[in-house]
């Protein structure tokens, strides 16, 4: 990789207009993701983060997925633009999808009950920590995504689409394609007000 992290961190936004090619070969985007699952730390090690690329017909099926069930929730007079931005992430090659195993963390707080009421909200902090990786490596890669939470909405339906584990809950979803339009300019609080530094 040429680019230097914060170089990396820079160039990691929010990319709306997705289209269904990619930059990179199949087998190297699942490479990243295998890369930034295995490396990336989590509280005792405990490695509690799963992941589901969905690329071709199984992508287009996951926002098919979104797409009914928002169709159930929201006003049809208003589903213009709520169809329109599901659209506008199956148009993507593919997405991420971001699981934390809570069978593993259950298991963590019998272990440990001294820490018990820690092992969610680190499972989270881990799971933050993968997203962010992911969505930075693509960058890296000339690869636009976004992070989308949908979660409730469609986890039992997406469980049974895709054969997933009960005890995986879902956080997350990142379409991801070839870059159509970058992201605009990003404001920012003043860094004085964000970082205090004591000598």
């Amino acid at each position: 990789m040429s680019k230097n992290f914060i170089e990396a961190i820079k160039e990691r936004r929010s990319i709306y207009a997705i289209s269904k090619e990619s930059p990179i070969s199949d087998e190297k985007i699942v490479e990243i993701v295998e890369d930034v699952v295995k490396h990336v730390p989590s509280a005792f090690n405990s490695q509690t983060t799963r992941t589901v690329v969905l690329l071709g017909e199984h992508h287009d099926k996951l926002w098919d997925i979104t797409m009914e069930a928002l169709r159930k929730i929201v006003p049809e007079k208003d589903f213009g633009s709520t169809e329109e931005k599901i659209n506008s992430f199956k148009a993507g090659y593919g997405t991420v999808l971001f699981f934390e195993d809570f069978a593993v963390v259950e298991s963590l707080q019998k272990q440990f009950e001294l820490y018990k009421d820690n092992f969610p909200v680190w499972a989270l902090q881990t799971s933050g920590m993968m997203q962010f990786s992911v969505w930075t490596a693509f960058a890296t890669e000339g690869i636009g995504g976004s992070l989308q939470h949908y979660t409730e909405l469609i986890d039992a339906e997406v469980k049974k689409e895709f054969n997933i584990p009960e005890s995986w809950k879902m956080l997350a979803q990142m379409p991801f394609g070839k870059i159509v339009k970058g992201a605009g300019e990003k404001a920012f609080n003043p860094i004085e007000d964000r970082v205090k530094v004591l000598r």
